[in-house]
């Protein structure tokens, strides 16, 4: 998204965002020890997630953008096939001889 110039809100959503996900990966705790933050203040910083992709949503929707940010396996499948151009120049070729 670096060649796309973000609205002011934009780069108040993705700040909030990445704050928010880094308070959560500092704070992160192994199973069966205690968290040092409160069940109410995981389930706000949740639901505060949540609340901030649907913005992000539709601000790139109403922008004409479209939406790339789930996140997608290395090996998953794609939807669009690029066929070099050189690749249908030489099989052209060769069934003409």
């Amino acid at each position: 998204m670096s060649d796309i110039e973000l609205s002011k809100e934009e780069q108040i959503l993705k700040m909030v965002k990445k704050v928010l996900t880094d308070i959560a990966k500092d704070t992160h705790v192994k199973p069966g020890l205690k968290h040092p933050l409160s069940d109410n203040t995981i389930l706000g910083i949740r639901d505060c997630l949540a609340l901030i992709t649907a913005r992000e949503t539709e601000l790139a929707k109403d922008a004409g953008r479209e939406s790339k940010m789930r996140p997608r396996f290395i090996d998953e499948p794609q939807k669009t096939v690029v066929v070099p151009i050189e690749s249908l120049k030489k099989n052209s070729k060769s069934e003409q001889d």
